[in-house]
């Protein structure tokens, strides 16, 4: 009997042990058919947001090739959908990564129950360590990153899986819906999607950027990082597939493989944490602005026209290209929680709703690490400066200059600071929405009074 690989977020060929075992599987009861299913499921698609929806239908078209064209695509709820696809296939068996964050573990529980005995055979995840593997000596869960990167290391992954056989029948048992069209992102440009192109970008970064990457990761004024999130939000590539690769000299690039892998494990751990802080103080006692101010104040921020050109090419960024550099999130989060005083959940919404590597559960906690709500997270009084910082990590002001033009005619750091040049606002930049000394105080003192017992 054939065998279902359903599809989820392992968009690949390569190092797929759910899509092994449902070749073995069919195999091992005399059928070479394998059908290769992805199901756009409207609870998932719906929330994705215009940049993720039509990376996602890139990624399945390159999927889709890759497949000889056979790639089984329905549209609907998967707890009907598999069962029809099942009986339409005479399937034996359906096969999966497993899922852990909090949908995805309700749907498949669901599924399950309505396969009417056909198993649902959960082979590997989309991380190199589970969620659930790496726990303190008590069995509980670990609250701390570097305590969890140090075990996480010693409990260590498995080798990439094996290469899939040749000669496998993709046959498609009924009609495919068809992947969706594109939305219209208008001027914003994604980047080439799917397997191959995950793969070629990590053999060039490991080629030429992963030697520096510790000493230029925060320059957002550099390509100094490896732009390979939208790769690993939808498993065109595994992290098993790059550590394996990686060497004692590249702690620093393992360490934001695992960062990822702890924020799963914390997410599957408490699911609500999604949308709550693990600091339930800060949405129950922290003052927050509210009102058309407040409103005018974030709409300002998400355009990228707050007056700090650090914060606003990042937001502008965004747009352009549904990505921010990773040292440009946490200053534009800082500045939104802490110099507008808006919570958390704000910024992440609009972050899951342009990006393309959106990813729910390293999104929320790092919004959270940086509000100084979450697990392990950065003390609330660290507040960034965007002065500070765009001088630092934009030191001749090139980052600025190409997401915010108005500021082109300033040479070197002068972008970052228009205010003290008598050009400075010549091309209608805005001017400073707030004062970020003012307002650090009033995050600090905002701190103090939710302190109080």
């Amino acid at each position: 009997m054939s065998a279902v690989m359903w599809f989820r977020r392992d968009l690949r060929l390569l190092d797929n042990p759910a899509l092994l075992a449902a070749i073995t599987a069919a195999r091992d009861s005399g059928d070479d058919r394998v059908v290769p299913l992805f199901v756009l499921d409207e609870a998932l698609w719906g929330p994705a947001g215009s940049v993720r929806q039509a990376y996602l239908t890139r990624s399945l078209d390159a999927l889709r090739a890759s497949l000889g064209g056979s790639l089984l695509i329905r549209h609907g709820d998967p707890v009907s959908v598999l069962p029809e696809v099942v009986r339409a296939a005479g399937a034996a068996s359906v096969h999966i990564a497993e899922d852990f964050g909090p949908y995805g573990r309700s749907r498949d529980i669901a599924v399950e129950g309505a396969l009417g005995g056909v198993p649902l055979v959960r082979t590997g995840s989309p991380y190199a360590v589970a969620p659930g593997r790496v726990t303190k000596d008590d069995g509980t869960a670990y609250r701390v990153f570097t305590p969890f990167y140090r075990a996480w290391m010693r409990h260590g992954w498995r080798a990439p899986a094996d290469d899939i056989p040749a000669n496998v029948d993709w046959r498609l048992p009924m009609a495919t819906d068809g992947i969706p069209a594109a939305p219209d992102l208008g001027a914003l440009i994604l980047p080439a999607a799917g397997e191959q192109a995950a793969w070629e970008r990590w053999e060039s970064f490991r080629s030429s950027g992963l030697a520096d990457y510790a000493e230029n990761r925060n320059r957002a004024d550099l390509a100094g990082t490896s732009a390979l999130g939208h790769h690993l939000k939808w498993g065109e590539i595994h992290p098993r597939s790059m550590l394996v690769e990686l060497t004692d000299s590249d702690e620093v690039f393992r360490k934001e493989i695992c960062w990822r892998e702890f924020y799963a494990e914390v997410l599957a751990h408490r699911p609500d944490s999604a949308r709550v802080s693990l600091n339930e103080r800060f949405d129950q006692q922290m003052r927050w602005s509210e009102g058309p101010a407040a409103e005018d104040a974030f709409t300002a921020w998400a355009q990228g026209r707050t007056g700090y050109p650090f914060v606003d090419a990042g937001m502008r960024q965004l747009r352009a290209e549904g990505w921010v550099h990773n040292r440009v999130r946490m200053v534009v989060a800082s500045f939104l929680v802490k110099d507008l005083h808006l919570p958390w959940q704000r910024g992440a919404a609009e972050f899951m709703h342009w990006l393309r590597d959106g990813d729910l559960a390293s999104n929320a906690h790092g919004w959270q690490w940086t509000a100084g709500c979450g697990t392990d997270a950065s003390p609330f009084y660290r507040v960034f400066n965007p002065v500070a910082q765009g001088l630092r990590f934009d030191p001749d002001g090139a980052y600025v200059r190409h997401y915010v033009p108005e500021l082109a005619h300033l040479a070197g750091a002068a972008a970052q600071e228009p205010w003290d040049h008598p050009d400075g606002y010549d091309h209608a930049y805005p001017q400073r929405i707030v004062d970020h000394k003012v307002e650090r105080e009033v995050a600090l003192a905002d701190l103090a009074e939710m302190k109080k017992p």
